[in-house]
């Protein structure tokens, strides 16, 4: 096949572009920036421009405007133009190809949960533009005919995000976290990457993509820091996300303290296996 990949300069879009390449596809890169492997297409998700993607089979989309930057109508209004009008300029451009569209579980309901999430999950009440415009992105995605998958927290070589956030939890060789422990669910960038391939295959709708295991936060922070967990009152965290200058955020430590676990039997059922776990699991 020759497929179109976007966000391809990414950590997660090059993982899929070298994925693509190793399984004989042709790969053309669409972004700002050349992909690791195959063509590279001029493509800015943030441009009023739809993608030429004439001459590909299928599109996987992993474009998108990530973070969580402080609040207002500025952030608000860059995250739409990526992950909203973005996706709807990509869809365009689809004309009936198969989509896979990547989305995040930032776009499920705030926590805490007693239960693994299915796909049912309410989408709503997202406490960041990050959250709300991937649920409305996805909406136009799915409402065309998309396969859309949910990773959390998506970590593996060369993880830009998750890894430098949990570096700075780090303070006299102890690495200092809100809250008792959780479980909680990780997507390893090489089960994201299979997914994303595999998912040009499968009936159009949303799948929670993770590893096949439930971690235990404190465990799982330990094996990646190589240092012990210590806890912070919960009350505490919340309270300093709420002051100016602040380095924690409401969103942030929701991630590490809502227990949130996917369940991942919809994607199971397809056949795709996740191969990939944290060192030790």
């Amino acid at each position: 096949m020759r497929i179109a990949i976007t966000g391809a300069s990414g950590f997660c879009g090059g993982a899929v572009a070298r994925l693509a390449q190793e399984q004989g596809n042709d790969v053309v890169c669409f972004g700002r920036r050349p992909g690791p492997v195959g063509k590279h297409v001029l493509w800015d998700a943030a441009d009023r421009t739809n993608p030429d993607i004439s001459g590909c089979d299928a599109v996987v989309h992993l474009a998108a405007a990530v973070g969580d930057p402080r609040p207002g109508k500025d952030t608000e209004r860059a995250f739409r133009e990526v992950n909203v009008e973005g996706t709807r300029r990509l869809m365009t451009a689809a004309e009936g190809r198969p989509v896979v569209w990547v989305s995040s579980a930032s776009v499920y309901r705030p926590g805490p949960y007693a239960n693994p999430l299915t796909e049912e999950y309410p989408t709503d009440r997202q406490r960041t533009a990050y959250g709300r415009t991937k649920s409305w992105g996805e909406g136009i995605a799915l409402a065309g005919g998309a396969v859309v998958l949910r990773p959390r927290a998506v970590h593996g070589p060369g993880d830009p995000h998750l890894m430098p956030r949990l570096r700075r939890i780090v303070r006299g060789g102890r690495a200092w976290l809100p809250g008792p422990d959780v479980p909680l669910s990780l997507t390893a960038v090489e089960n994201l990457a299979s997914a994303c391939l595999a998912a040009l295959d499968w009936p159009a709708g949303a799948y929670n993509i993770a590893d096949d295991v439930t971690y235990q936060r404190d465990k799982a922070v330990e094996s990646v820091l190589g240092v012990p967990v210590r806890h912070v009152p919960l009350a505490v965290a919340r309270a300093a996300a709420m002051l100016p200058g602040r380095t924690l955020t409401r969103y942030s430590v929701d991630q590490v303290t809502d227990g949130m676990v996917l369940d991942i039997g919809k994607a199971l059922g397809t056949g795709w296996r996740p191969a990939a776990r944290l060192t030790g699991w």
